[in-house]
């Protein structure tokens, strides 16, 4: 049996919040499609105020900014992204070209070819994301991406320098200090002084999640990532600290961000509570915290881990944290979700910024079928054909005729009867169907 031991609020509010966000950005995004830098600039002033001459930093912007970051931070990105760097390397190894001949004559195969352009978005409302420009810039650059445009907001009027630091180490082409919808807009749409992606990748606000949902098509998109949301799968192989601190250091991100606790037992269900609100007494980030958790928190208490299973693929949730005496059994069996962190030695922050996977991921139960952002995600798999002789070209061209003309195509059939009768030397009438 499975009893929700505490709620957070119903989907019917959380939809109507998602309708005001998906109105307002409609509107920005067609004001920055029509006016160009001049509502960039104005939204910029509005959001951050920030308008400076020229939103791309130089490259002495670029020096001042690397230069008021200290040694041992600039030594910690480079720890970062050389972490980043190596698993996207080994992933992009696992990415083949591929040529097979599956006829004779008949030669198919793909090409992984990288996205010439791309936008990288690091936020930095509340909190510098210095860890997304690992993410994003690194990752990109690794796939071959041409052209790695980064932006982010101001902090305090200015660029913030290690986002900077970080976006430069990283291999970015260009560099803007712009933030929210207008960022992702100009990137996407182009100005006059902002030449348009093919994509736009990185997290964000709800607003930047719903500005790239309604840009997509457009551009293309890594995926749907919008607040950040967490599962802690326990047991009591593990106490109420650390799965009330795990469930915490997410739910501070914003005030809407999902925290969600998945146990077997009462007992650890209970003292998590009680930690969770001792925690929220000396947590510094509380007054953002106390209210996700207040708002978006759960308590789901199961008898059997079977149960615990199948809460949490039906959650899908971003982040997972498996802390039970059968990790690799969830491993195993676990369907959806964004990322998984497999017992309590490890943890999303480690994901989040340092360990090497990346942390731009799924929301809004988008596991059930994407995965999260990787070196795959920048690189296009286009495939080829060659049919190398006559007698091949014919022998496909017989079949293709009249699967062309069950579906009632006759010109698609005559693509395939000019090959038969020029390359088959058979007489295959006008508008019919090879025999």
């Amino acid at each position: 049996m499975i009893r929700r031991l505490k709620t957070a609020k119903p989907q019917a509010e959380r939809a109507e919040d998602d309708a005001k966000v998906r109105a307002s950005v409609e509107a920005i995004l067609a004001d920055i499609e029509t006016r160009g830098d001049g509502a960039v600039r104005e939204l910029s002033r509005k959001f951050d105020n920030y308008a400076p001459a020229d939103f791309r930093l130089s490259e002495q912007d670029i020096e001042a900014a690397m230069g008021a970051v200290s040694r041992r931070d600039l030594d910690d990105i480079r720890f970062a992204q050389a972490q980043v760097r190596k698993f996207a390397e080994h992933q992009k190894a696992a990415l083949r070209d591929v040529e097979v001949e599956t006829l004779p004559g008949v030669v198919l195969g793909h090409r992984n070819i990288p996205v010439n352009s791309v936008g990288c978005y690091v936020p930095g409302g509340k909190y510098p994301m210095v860890a997304s420009a690992h993410m994003s810039v690194v990752t990109a650059k690794v796939a071959g991406v041409k052209r790695i445009v980064a932006s982010a907001p101001p902090q305090g009027g200015k660029p913030h320098p290690a986002i900077v630091a970080a976006m430069h180490m990283g291999g970015a082409d260009e560099i803007y200090c712009l933030g929210g919808i207008q960022a992702v807009g100009a990137m996407a749409l182009g100005t006059a002084t902002i030449r348009p992606v093919d994509m736009l990748v990185g997290p964000g606000n709800a607003f930047v999640a719903e500005a790239k949902r309604q840009l997509f098509g457009r551009v293309g998109i890594d995926l749907f990532a919008g607040p950040t949301e967490t599962m802690v799968i326990a047991d009591e192989t593990v106490d109420g600290e650390i799965c009330a601190t795990d469930l915490l250091g997410q739910a501070e991100h914003g005030y809407n961000s999902p925290a969600v606790l998945i146990v077997n037992s009462e007992k650890l269900a209970r003292e998590t509570m009680r930690e969770i609100e001792r925690l929220l007494t000396i947590l510094p980030t509380r007054e953002i915290a106390a209210k996700s958790w207040a708002d978006y928190g759960e308590i789901i208490l199961c008898d059997t881990y079977e149960e615990m299973l199948q809460e949490a693929n039906a959650i899908a949730s971003e982040h997972v944290q498996v802390m039970t005496n059968r990790d690799d059994w969830f491993l195993q069996n676990m369907t959806n979700y964004g990322a998984l962190f497999l017992g309590p030695r490890t943890n999303v922050a480690y994901g989040d910024k340092v360990i090497g996977t990346n942390h731009t991921l799924p929301t809004k139960r988008a596991g059930r079928y994407t995965g999260g952002l990787w070196v795959g995600k920048f690189i296009k798999t286009h495939t080829y054909q060659k049919v190398l002789t006559d007698q091949a070209s014919a022998l496909v061209g017989e079949y293709c005729s009249r699967l062309c003309m069950l579906e009632g195509f006759v010109g698609h059939a005559e693509q395939a009867n000019v090959r038969v009768r020029r390359y088959g030397g058979r007489n295959v009438p006008y508008g019919t169907a090879a025999e």
